[in-house]
């Protein structure tokens, strides 16, 4: 099962080679973390330095993001073909939830 999902990312990231990198992220998200956890996160601007910033839409999606960050910075930028550094996640009433700087790890 695990060859065919792999299989079926690749194929979608070769599908969107002509689209801009903002449309090229829209289109991996869900693949790259569900449906319905990409129901839940709205993508946002991705900086010049590739850091993404992700909108969660309930402050209690914000744990289930944080614990993935590593692997949706790394499927998406296969997937999307585009370099995604890391992720910061800002809920709805604006609060940021920085990221690890990799020095602190």
């Amino acid at each position: 099962m695990q060859g065919m999902r792999d299989m079926l990312r690749s194929t979608l990231g070769q599908s969107l080679r002509d689209l801009s990198p903002a449309d090229r992220l829209l289109a991996a998200w869900p693949v790259a973390c569900g449906s319905a956890m990409a129901a839940h996160g709205e993508l946002g601007e991705l900086s010049a330095d590739g850091v993404l910033h992700v909108t969660v839409r309930q402050t209690e999606w914000l744990e289930t993001f944080r614990s993935m960050r590593s692997v949706l910075a790394s499927d998406l930028g296969r997937i999307a073909g585009v370099r995604v550094r890391e992720i910061h996640f800002e809920n709805r009433s604006g609060a940021v939830e920085k990221a690890r700087s990799a020095s602190a790890e």
